[in-house]
């Protein structure tokens, strides 16, 4: 089977039989996908993440905007929500009597009744002004009265 191979400037996908492959003298092997590829990173010496059209530049990009890489982002399995489980949860309960139900109804009301009183001492002290700061709006002029075309003044 044929080995892929990926571009190491642009990052794209090289086909069999195509491209160029560099070997440096310290051992490290470069493939590109073409002279473009190749000009820009060994005789130029560019960066692929500061190259706008390369698919480095556009996953630092991602990093950069959203904090997650392409890759990453891929969508997730979504767990399947069992409906058996409500069920056999109520059936697991035992049934209340009449007489339980009513007291815990009549019981509701009372804390109802208890959370507003506790609400209503707690009140928040308005934000004071610093007495140096000088007041930014000016008041608005009241517009004149403007005599009816009936009346005279």
């Amino acid at each position: 089977m044929v080995e892929r191979r990926v571009c190491t400037f642009c990052g794209i996908e090289i086909e069999p039989g195509t491209g160029r492959m560099y070997i440096k003298k310290d051992g490290v092997v470069y493939n590109f996908c073409t002279s473009k590829c190749f000009k820009n990173m060994v005789i130029l010496g560019r960066v692929p993440r500061r190259t706008t059209w390369t698919e480095y530049y556009a996953r630092e990009k991602q990093i950069r905007m959203k904090g997650l890489p392409a890759e990453e982002a891929a969508p997730k399995a979504r767990k399947v929500k069992k409906a058996e489980a409500k069920p056999k949860e109520e059936a697991k309960e035992p049934e209340k009597k009449p007489e339980e139900k009513a007291a815990e109804k009549a019981d509701k009301p009372k804390a109802e009744e208890k959370k507003p009183q506790e609400k209503a001492p707690q009140k928040k002290a308005p934000a004071k002004k610093p007495e140096g700061a000088k007041k930014t709006e000016k008041p608005k002029p009241k517009p004149e009265a403007k005599p009816k075309e009936g009346e005279e003044s």
